[in-house]
């Protein structure tokens, strides 16, 4: 009696647009010669699961590519030579895809965790290659069977703190490019009418020499570029420890009126 085998589909395909699902499998069917059995798994996955059209919008297409590290030892060399050829098959596939590339080991290990990002994976991907490593702990998940650990959950946790003082960070970095906006916009003006650049605590006394004084400058510019420089000392110093969004919002509005005022001027 002959045995029949019906090979079940997996639903998230309709998820991904036929295009990209296309570029991936000539992707990972060129990796697959490169590679061999290095190759593990390739992975289509990403926000084109959620949303198809912003994807299109977006340009990328993200792929998982899992390598054996327990049969192959990963030495610089070997790592350099996958790196390569991994950037030269793009560049003969398509430059819309966007490679995360994991080990064997390693991918097992965050799925053993639960980790955040390795469960997204699982939920919406499909192995394009891989389907016998990939598929069976896809059902896991959706069998509820893949639980984060004790220990995932506080690692997790634990860059909450560090992110949201991060987050207070990049405002204040924030307002230093803003300053040297201001900064550099100053220079432009004066070198226009033939002034070196000035060094930064002379730059409002210059642009109120050069400038204001002859008429071709109203007096709240140079009240502005002082303002900045304050600014940069305060922060550089740690005197200013913390930067307010709206706060913000108006020193970008501020930084952004002096740079157009300035290239108003210069194309006079």
């Amino acid at each position: 009696m002959k045995f029949t085998v019906k090979r079940g589909t997996n639903p998230n395909i309709t998820k991904y647009p036929n295009e990209d699902i296309t570029i991936v499998r000539s992707f990972a069917k060129r990796l697959k010669n490169e590679f061999g059995d290095f190759l593990k798994a390739v992975v289509l996955f990403g926000s084109a699961a959620k949303n198809i059209s912003a994807v299109s919008e977006r340009g990328d297409i993200d792929v998982l590519i899992v390598v054996d590290d327990l049969s192959i030892r990963m030495t610089r060399e070997v790592i350099e030579s996958y790196r390569l050829i991994v950037e030269s098959t793009i560049g003969k596939v398509s430059t819309k895809l966007h490679i995360t590339s994991m080990t064997l080991t390693s991918f097992w290990e965050y799925i053993r965790a639960g980790d955040p990002v390795a469960v997204n994976i699982l939920r919406d991907g499909i192995a394009i290659e891989g389907k016998d490593i990939f598929d069976p702990l896809q059902a896991l998940l959706i069998q509820g069977r893949i639980k984060p650990t004790h220990e995932s959950v506080w690692v997790y946790f634990g860059r909450a703190p560090r992110t949201l003082l991060n987050s207070k960070w990049h405002l204040l970095q924030a307002t230093l490019d803003l300053y040297w906006a201001v900064i550099d916009a100053t220079h432009a003006a004066l070198m226009h009418v033939g002034v070196a650049p000035p060094s930064p605590e002379h730059a409002a006394e210059l642009l109120n020499k050069n400038l204001v004084k002859k008429h071709k400058l109203e007096s709240k510019y140079t009240k502005t570029m002082d303002k900045f420089y304050k600014l940069m000392k305060g922060i550089t110093h740690r005197e200013i420890k913390e930067i307010k969004g709206p706060e913000y919002e108006k020193l970008y509005k501020e930084a952004e009126n002096f740079v157009n005022r300035m290239q108003k001027f210069i194309e006079v």
